[in-house]
């Protein structure tokens, strides 16, 4: 028991100790520079003295360890060697070597060259191997003792680009704490197996070709590498392994990053990474110009695309940044994060609400912010249908309240996040997020023709629904799974987009910094989502299958629920920009005075009253494209539409 415990505490070990490491290849040096001159001299019929002895001992210590100290042979962790360092020994050794013949022909000039000469070279070819040969015996050892005295899960594949080396991946593994024991490669793109590395390569074609492998070699894991890989096989290999029940990993970036000593965390593969896209590009120079040092305010900072805004504008070097929410934990959460992350930047968290005239222009006049980014809004569509009043004080009220203090306090630019479901809208929440773009457009071009003055530039960023975000459907999903299920769908065919958060905020932050004002950028979103697959692929990632282990229950829409989304208005259109992934639409413009009247009618019924069918009616009236669906207000399009006839 006590040579296992000294066994696993060796394992577990970073690396061993570089005077260890460097003691030993001393050691084997100096029994190197002894072979040499020992099988030399029995070759050339030469007995050396005692004296000799000695001071070949000295000075083979003293070249080897200035040789070692200058090609730091003894720094680099023995399990990450590779063939590629043995340039390194080589070196090692012909330095050692060139100093040991100049060093000792001045203690025995009598020899002959010839003689000392071929006795280094046998010394550097010696003390070449020696090295080589402790390091691969040490790996071996090492190897050894992981597999015997550490139990595994199983065996497992790596599915990726097998003409790497399988070294680093083999090492990342090591450290994680699932136990897999790698078999080799799989590749789909071969006919026979072959061998890289010392490691097979298996191909696979069809799901008998998988099934047959797994059953076989007694697969129970696959590990992909690359993310461009996991995302192109989800229809296919992850197929496979979903219903093998063979887990399925993730590391991002292992081969780059466990060259440079960085331990990854190895994860199963989830929903989102098979939902992501390439990354997108965004022009960082141009967004750390205009935010090195300035001031950013980020409203809703304590929120899902907030907190993610904050992040990423803290990593362009700000001065100063304004933390806004009437949330108070999360608020304290997101600032903990960023003093630990950014510890040089200045931050302001700030409790208050949008609503609130006079905190808004508190803190926009004490800190002076150059952007805003608002991000607080209500956004979820069942508690907004039922609470019009709610969504129309904080998402048309509040985003007037900011916009109007920003520019009576010279923000040079205003970004608001707004949504897909403002598109023809079908609910209260999508329709109050309208209404802000229409005040935030209408102020823009007021401002532009010089009828309101200020220099604010606003810009609006119109996206689908985020990966992850509060009260988004793939944590529902996990939070059904854990119960055992069902998993809720409110309809077979209804359709949504999805982006991640940080891609979301990364090109926010690119709308930003291209519009000149008066601009809504709408984002690409790629292809739509059936949250019904959605479904059926986070049951299988968690090894069970539909209808035998989770069920899946279709509940019917929700109030203010649509099939689909959309991006653009039916009269609308769109123009390219500089990144292909976001487009300039072409939206309707409204008269600044009409809307500012219209929509502050809106407000004061809001607030005097709780009448949420008025307020609804009010907001059909000024957005006539705004259609119930499935909601207690459909009653009243058709009381509009007979008004209008």
């Amino acid at each position: 028991m006590i040579l296992k415990g000294l066994y696993h505490r060796l394992l577990s070990a970073e690396y061993l100790s570089r005077r260890l490491i460097f003691f030993v290849d001393l050691l084997l040096s100096l029994v190197s520079t002894l072979v040499a001159v020992e099988l030399i001299s029995f070759l050339r019929g030469y007995d050396p003295s005692w004296r000799m002895w000695l001071i070949l001992v000295v000075l083979s210590l003293f070249c080897s360890a200035l040789s070692f100290f200058f090609f730091h042979t003894y720094r680099g962790i023995i399990r990450h060697y590779s063939y590629t360092e043995t340039g390194r020994f080589a070196s090692t050794a012909v330095v050692k070597d060139a100093l040991f013949i100049a060093l000792f022909l001045l203690f025995f000039h009598q020899l002959k060259f010839g003689y000392v000469l071929v006795a280094a070279v046998a010394d550097a070819l010696f003390t070449f191997a020696f090295l080589v040969v402790e390091r691969t015996i040490m790996i071996g050892v090492y190897n050894y003792l992981l597999g015997t005295l550490i139990p595994v899960d199983g065996f497992l594949l790596i599915y990726g680009n097998s003409k790497v080396s399988m070294s680093p991946v083999r090492q990342a593994f090591r450290n994680r704490s699932a136990n897999y024991r790698i078999l080799g490669y799989l590749n789909a793109d071969i006919d026979r197996a072959y061998r890289i590395g010392g490691f097979p390569v298996f191909p696979f074609h069809n799901a008998a070709d998988f099934h047959k492998l797994v059953v076989d070699r007694k697969i129970v894991a696959v590990l992909f590498t690359d993310r461009g890989a996991l995302v192109h096989e989800r229809d296919r290999l992850v197929h496979y392994c979903t219903t093998e029940k063979v887990k399925l990993f993730f590391m991002p970036d292992a081969l780059s990053e466990v060259k440079k000593g960085i331990n990854l965390p190895l994860t199963q593969v989830s929903v989102e990474d098979l939902l992501e896209r390439p990354e997108i590009k965004i022009n960082l120079t141009e967004i750390s110009t205009s935010l090195k040092n300035k001031v950013v305010m980020v409203t809703g900072a304590a929120g899902s695309i907030g907190s993610e805004l904050c992040r990423q504008l803290c990593s362009f070097g700000i001065d100063k940044m304004v933390l806004f929410d009437y949330a108070e934990t999360p608020l304290h959460n997101i600032r903990l994060e960023l003093e630990e992350t950014f510890p040089d930047i200045e931050k302001y968290p700030v409790l208050g609400d949008v609503r609130n005239p006079l905190t808004v222009d508190y803190v926009i006049k004490k800190y002076r912010p150059q952007y805003i980014f608002h991000a607080a809004a209500y956004k979820h569509v069942p508690l907004m249908e039922e609470n019009p009043c709610e969504a129309v004080r904080t998402n048309v009220y509040g985003t007037h309240i900011v916009a109007d203090t920003a520019v009576k306090y010279g923000v040079d630019k205003f970004v608001m996040i707004s949504t897909d479901k403002a598109v023809n809208p079908t609910n209260v929440m999508g329709a109050s997020k309208r209404l802000a773009e229409m005040y935030i457009q209408s102020f823009s071009l007021a401002l532009t023709n010089g009828l309101r003055q200020g220099s604010t530039h606003f810009i609006t960023t119109r996206f689908g629904n985020v990966l992850g975000s509060n009260g988004s459907v793939i944590p529902r999903f996990r939070q059904q799974l854990a119960a055992g299920g069902p998993l809720t769908v409110t309809h077979p065919d209804i359709i949504r987009y999805f982006m991640t958060i940080p891609e979301a905020c990364r090109l926010v932050l690119e709308a930003a910094f291209m519009g000149k004002g008066g601009e809504i950028f709408v984002f690409d979103m790629g292809e739509p989502v059936k949250i019904a697959d959605l479904a059926k692929r986070m049951i299988e990632l968690a090894g069970m299958r539909v209808g035998r282990d989770i069920e899946i229950q279709y509940t019917g829409l929700r109030p203010g629920e649509k099939l689909y989304e959309e991006l653009l208005a039916d009269k609308e259109s769109t123009i390219p920009t500089a990144n292909p992934k976001i487009f300039c639409a072409r939206v309707r413009e409204f008269d600044y005075n009409d809307v500012t009247t219209i929509i502050n009618n809106l407000i004061h019924t809001a607030i005097d009253s709780n009448d949420n069918m008025e307020i609804v009616r009010l907001m059909k009236l000024i957005i006539p494209e705004f259609k119930s669906s499935n909601s207690k207000y459909c009653s009243l399009d058709d009381e509009i539409e007979k008004d209008y006839h």
